[in-house]
């Protein structure tokens, strides 16, 4: 019988004492291991590229190079494209977490987190999924995209980006938006779930998404999903 793949970890924070407590939380998980330590940005990055990492869990403020920086840095680089970004902060309702979620993370945590679910989302980030809790992330994309001074990516995105969806692909869309897994997608629209993950798949695809996160700052941005509506909260 294999042995279950050991998730490599690197730890980005500026501060040593944060790094070392997650350090030995990750230490007593048998299927994860910490292969390095970021002080910055751009060690962090170096980092994932030397030691060869699964997943970064990400501050993001940090010297020299901050985390959003540093992870739209890896998103963009093809030997890195396996790598998953988890973005930690201080507040749910950190502004910086949708420019976090652009730049290519796949999904944010809270740093008063129980240690448990620190494990837990890095396993899900590490999967494939996004760390998204509905709620909290929902109500922050609805007001930066409702802010007067909403981001250019908004414009940029709305009306050409869904032109290449399907009508079935918006549908499929909106649902990821607010939160739904594919099982989840497949029951609400009476289809298999292999189905919906290749619905998912292809739209990632044809929006050039990097993961599901970017997908719901899409949904958003699109005005595919209006701030407010229900289901959105």
């Amino acid at each position: 019988m294999s042995q279950p793949q050991v998730i490599r970890v690197v730890l980005a924070d500026d501060q040593h004492l944060v790094r070392a407590a997650f350090a030995m939380l990750i230490a007593s998980a048998p299927d994860m291991e910490v292969v390095g330590e970021a002080a910055s940005g751009r060690q962090a990055v170096e980092l994932v590229r030397s030691a060869r990492a699964d997943l970064v869990v990400m501050d993001v403020r940090m010297p020299d190079l901050d985390g959003i920086e540093a992870t739209r840095l890896i998103a963009a680089d093809d030997d890195l494209a396996g790598v998953k970004v988890l973005v930690l902060t201080t507040y749910d309702t950190d502004e910086h977490i949708i420019e976090a979620l652009r730049a290519g993370a796949s999904g944010f945590l809270v740093k008063d987190t129980k240690p448990a679910d620190l494990l837990d989302a890095i396993r899900t980030v590490a999967a494939g999924e996004a760390l998204l809790s509905p709620g909290p992330t929902a109500r922050l994309i609805e007001r930066i995209v409702k802010a007067p001074q909403a981001p250019a990516a908004a414009a940029a995105t709305a009306p050409g980006a869904l032109a290449a969806l399907s009508t079935r692909e918006r549908e499929v869309l909106a649902l990821v938006a607010r939160g739904l897994n594919n099982t989840e997608i497949a029951d609400t629209l009476g289809l298999s779930p292999l189905t919906a993950k290749t619905h998912v798949s292809r739209i990632m695809g044809k929006l050039d998404a990097r993961d599901r996160a970017q997908l719901v700052v899409l949904g958003y941005e699109s005005g595919l999903i209006i701030p407010g509506s229900s289901g959105d909260s």
